[in-house]
């Protein structure tokens, strides 16, 4: 129980100590948590060109979140992420 009582606390003062980037994480979260979903709904033939602008946003927003969270994994991870997905977002666009 203790456990969860450290969780909600350390929550409670992340949100505390920026609200800006507590909001765009679970803005961010929602989004990727999103497209997750409505991937595995509409298999095999997902609405990927949809999916990929929407993906990449919330890796942006998670990108900056990680920048201000000076977290360097988290950042690294991110940026990779975008320039991956706007690889494969470039790709769909050209292909027509």
């Amino acid at each position: 129980m203790n456990h969860i009582l450290n969780t909600i606390n350390w929550i409670k003062n992340d949100y505390t100590s920026y609200p800006v980037r507590f909001s765009v994480e679970l803005m961010a979260w929602g989004i990727t948590i999103g497209c997750s979903v409505v991937m595995a709904l509409t298999v095999p033939n997902p609405p990927l060109f949809e999916l990929y602008i929407v993906w990449i946003v919330g890796c942006i927003m998670y990108t900056w979140a990680a920048w201000t969270r000076g977290s360097f994994g988290m950042l690294a991870n991110y940026i990779a992420l975008t320039l991956i997905d706007s690889f494969g977002l470039y790709r769909i666009i050209i292909s027509g």
